[in-house]
């Protein structure tokens, strides 16, 4: 019994590090998909149809999802969930990138892991072990590291107004990520994450000019496929993941995780965009992919555990 509670305990500690490590690998592999879509649509109509392609593949599973009872009163949690992530977070950071770099950028998006803790331990009563905040701090310096050691293509137009915007998208990313957490307690999180995407499409709805005005566009193959991508795995699997996985760990162990983002986002835009990785960015990378192991509990096993594997493998 002893053994195969604690193979229960395994599995349920290291699901939601898997969940984590996909909904990252999706958001950093959407910046690459980005840059495909917007180099022939206006980001304004890439971001309509990545929500509603989103609100299309979660249509079947909607009354599956639906809660049987709600609470009138958490619409004052829900109306500000869904307006800070994804609406004024995309809002703000798409305004952002074009107006600073994205080396700055990516050091002020190291601050969502730092909020989230911070809001959790304030309004959540999460304890945070010495662990994570070795862990966040590594991490948080790794990012600097890497984005820093990069070579932007441009300086900015207007660094201040744009690294403000920015650090307002990364409030809007921790404000709603506390508010998910507190919802979850009660609504299954694939049924949050369907609200984020149809308030997304609401919101975006004006895009719709940009789509109508060259529909042809769509007829390009890597465009089809960028935005079909973003829809599908850069919001649904990625947001249903991680909300998932919120639900399972403290925020702000899963807050750690969007640091990640950026090193699979350089390392792609490396292999596949043909842009610069360093070694500095190299360093960076490693860095963080530290600080975000040292911060999880990862499942370890036991010398005598160890023991029997081994005999079991030789046999």
């Amino acid at each position: 019994m002893k053994k195969s509670e604690n193979k229960v305990l395994r599995s349920k500690d290291l699901l939601p590090v898997i969940a984590l490590g996909a909904a990252v690998l999706f958001w950093g592999s959407s910046f690459v998909a980005t840059r495909v879509a917007v180099s022939a649509i206006h980001p304004q109509g890439v971001m309509l149809c990545r929500m509603l392609i989103a609100c299309l593949v979660m249509l079947p599973f909607a009354k599956k999802l639906m809660p049987r009872t709600w609470d009138p009163g958490d619409l004052k949690l829900l109306v500000p969930m869904v307006l800070l992530q994804p609406c004024l977070y995309y809002l703000l950071e798409s305004n952002a990138l074009k107006l600073t770099t994205s080396s700055q950028a990516g050091v002020i998006s190291a601050s969502v892991p730092v909020l989230v803790g911070l809001g959790a331990w304030l309004f959540l009563s999460e304890r945070i072990s010495v662990k994570t905040v070795v862990g966040l701090a590594i991490s948080v310096a790794g990012v600097i590291i890497l984005t820093l050691g990069g070579r932007d293509a441009a300086p900015g137009d207007n660094p201040l107004l744009g690294n403000s915007l920015e650090f307002g998208a990364m409030i809007c990313a921790a404000g709603g990520m506390l508010i998910l957490k507190i919802l979850i307690r009660k609504y299954n999180p694939w049924f949050l994450t369907g609200l984020q995407f149809l308030a997304g499409a609401v919101f975006f709805s004006p895009g719709i000019r940009h789509i109508t005005a060259s529909p042809e566009l769509f007829l390009q193959a890597d465009v089809l496929l960028s935005v079909i991508f973003l829809g599908v795995f850069a919001s649904v699997a990625a947001f249903g993941l991680y909300n998932w996985a919120m639900s399972q760990v403290p925020a702000s162990k899963a807050a750690i995780f969007i640091n990640l983002v950026p090193v699979v986002a350089v390392i792609l835009g490396w292999t596949i965009l043909g842009e610069s990785f360093t070694p500095v960015q190299t360093a960076g990378a490693v860095m963080v992919a530290a600080g975000v192991l040292t911060s999880q509990n990862l499942p370890k096993f036991s010398a005598g555990e160890r023991t029997g594997r081994a005999c079991r493998d030789h046999s």
